[in-house]
C-alpha cells in the first residue's frame, strides 16, 4: 500500500524533503487523555500490550489527534525475556520487575531463544496487523525492540536501577556467559523484528536504554558487535535507527553501523554530532522532553532552533520519551513548530 505521508521513510533513505518528519518516543501514552480513560478500565500495563485490538487502538491515537508523521506500535521491550522464559511483572510507579532474574550458566541454557522464543509474541504481531489495516497508508508504523546489552540489563538486574551493578558484574565476571546471553537475546530480537516487519512495520528503532553505564571499551565489547548484528538482519527490509541513550561516546561505533539513522539523547549537540560522521545517516531528537513545561510560545522557539541545528537529513524527536505528565499543549506546540518549519 502506498503511504499517504512517507516523509519518515523518505529521511530515513537520504532522500531530500521539504521539512523535517516529528513524532514522539512514548507519544502513545499517558499524555493522550483518551489513553488514560482506556488504561483506567484495564488491569494493567500488561494487560493493553497483550490485548492486540487495544494496543492497535492506543497506537492510532497520536496519528488521530496529535498529527505526528508516524505510530510507533504500542508494546513493550521486555516482551523479548518474557518471551525466552523470564517473566516479569509491571509494578505501579515503579516499573518493571522481574521474580526470577538470570545468574548462572544454568539460567541461560533454560531459556527459549531464536524463532521459538518469538514464536510466543503472536499478539504483538497480530496487534502491528490490526493497527497497519486501520493506518491505511496514512503514516508509517515503526516496530522497535530493546537492544541486547539493555535487555540483558533487565534479566540479570531483575528491575531498573541507577548502577546495574549486578549486569556489569556479570560482564566482567563472567564474560563468556555475557556473551552466550546476548547472543541468545540477539537471535531472537532478529526473528521477533522479521515477524514485526512480516506484519506491517516500516522502520525499526532499537532502543539501548541503558547504553551509557558501561564504559566505551565495555559498549564496543558487549554492545556494538550485536547490534551489528541486528541492524544488518534487518537493514535489507527496512530502515532501521539505532537510539543509544547517554552514549554519545559511542557516536563513532554507531556511525560504522550499517543502520540508517542515529538517535540523540538532550545532552548531545547536533552539530558537533554531524561533524563527526557526516551525512551518510539520518539523525533523529533530540529536544529536552523537559522543555515541552515551558509556555508554547517558547516551545516553539526553541524547536525551530534545535532544527536549525539539525540541517537537513533529520527526524524531529524529543531525546528520550515524553513524560507522562506532559501538557498536551506542550506537545502539541513542539509538533506544530516541526510542520511549519522548511528548510
Amino acid at each position: 500500500m502506498k503511504l499517504e505521508n512517507d516523509l519518515l521513510l523518505r529521511v530515513a533513505r537520504g532522500e531530500q524533503v521539504a521539512r523535517p518528519p516529528v513524532w514522539l518516543m512514548r507519544q502513545a501514552g499517558r499524555i493522550l487523555p483518551e489513553y488514560r480513560a482506556l488504561r483506567a478500565s484495564l488491569s494493567g500495563f500488561k494487560e493493553l500490550v497483550e490485548t492486540p485490538a487495544l494496543a492497535a487502538e492506543v497506537t492510532l491515537q497520536p496519528v488521530d489527534i496529535l498529527g505526528v508523521d508516524a505510530a510507533i506500535i504500542f508494546s513493550d521491550i521486555l516482551v523479548i525475556p518474557e518471551a525466552m522464559g523470564l517473566t516479569y511483572e509491571m509494578v505501579e510507579k515503579r516499573g518493571p520487575l522481574f521474580p526470577q532474574t538470570i545468574k548462572t550458566a544454568a539460567d541461560v541454557d533454560q531459556l527459549l531463544s531464536g524463532e521459538a522464543a518469538a514464536a510466543e509474541l503472536r499478539y504483538v504481531y497480530d496487534a502491528l496487523a490490526i493497527t497497519k489495516k486501520n493506518l491505511a497508508g496514512r503514516v508509517p508504523l515503526i516496530g522497535f525492540a530493546g537492544a541486547p546489552w539493555t535487555i540483558l540489563a533487565y534479566m540479570v538486574e531483575g528491575s531498573g536501577s541507577k548502577t546495574f551493578s549486578k549486569a556489569r558484574k556479570l560482564l566482567y565476571r563472567e564474560p563468556a556467559l555475557a556473551h552466550l546471553l546476548l547472543q541468545k537475546i540477539t537471535d531472537t530480537t532478529i526473528a521477533y523484528l522479521k515477524q514485526k516487519v512480516h506484519h506491517g512495520a516500516d522502520l525499526i528503532q532499537l532502543f539501548d536504554s541503558w547504553a551509557g553505564i558501561l564504559s566505551p571499551a565495555q559498549y564496543r565489547t558487549f554492545a556494538i558487535p550485536y547490534l551489528r548484528q541486528l541492524v544488518v538482519a534487518l537493514e535489507p527490509l527496512v530502515p532501521v535507527t539505532v537510539f543509544a541513550k547517554d552514549a554519545w561516546f559511542a557516536v563513532p561505533d554507531l556511525a560504522e553501523l550499517p543502520c540508517h539513522v542515529i538517535g540523540l539523547d538532550w545532552t548531545q549537540d547536533p552539530r558537533e554530532v554531524r561533524n563527526r560522521i557526516g551525512y551518510g545517516k539520518a539523525l533523529q531528537g533530540n529536544l529536552d522532553p523537559c522543555q515541552l513545561y515551558a509556555e508554547p510560545a517558547e516551545i516553539h522557539r526553541v524547536t525551530t532552533e534545535m532544527l536549525k541545528a539539525f540541517g537537513t537529513q533529520h527526524i524531529a524527536n524529543l531525546g528520550h520519551g515524553v513524560y507522562p505528565d506532559t501538557p498536551l499543549d506542550g506537545v502539541r506546540a513542539f509538533i506544530g513548530a516541526v510542520k511549519a518549519y522548511r528548510y
